[in-house]
């Protein structure tokens, strides 16, 4: 082999290592430039992801508010059936005094055939009208039962 041939071999060497380094080089540029769009992309899902906790810390905040709303509403609703029911109640107990009275009553003045069955039905009609209302109490009860689950 003389020096011409070695210089070419040589030089065809050098060619390759030079196309290779080069190739290499894209590469290597191509991937940092997909490292950098990465990055990126990371930096703007941070970003989404801040405000998405942002924007859950509020919805917690206002259902929480919604919630204390909804439950002092329903404390309202059931003072108000309360007293209701109490002011109910203690008209029960002033017709339950009153048929009292009045079987007593009657049953000195009259026979007691005739008497009791009309005290009777208009026992019956005294007692439909806090039946009527406890099954408007039932109502209430269940659907505010509804709103706490």
């Amino acid at each position: 082999m003389t020096n011409a041939e070695t210089i070419s071999k040589l030089n065809n060497a050098l060619n390759t290592l030079i196309k290779a380094y080069e190739e290499l080089e894209g590469k290597n540029t191509k991937l940092e430039n997909r490292i950098t769009e990465l990055e990126d992309e990371v930096l703007e899902l941070e970003t989404v992801k801040e405000d998405l906790e942002l924007n859950v810390n509020d919805f917690k905040t206002n259902t929480e508010e919604d919630n204390s709303n909804i439950s002092s509403m329903l404390g309202k609703i059931e003072g108000l059936l309360n007293k209701k029911v109490t002011t109910e109640n203690k008209e029960d107990t002033s017709y339950t005094n009153t048929e009292e009275i009045s079987s007593e009553v009657v049953e000195d003045k009259e026979p007691t055939n005739g008497n009791i069955f009309n005290n009777n039905n208009t026992t019956n009609e005294d007692d439909k009208k806090p039946e009527e209302n406890k099954i408007d109490l039932n109502r209430m009860a269940s659907l505010l039962n509804g709103f706490n689950n």
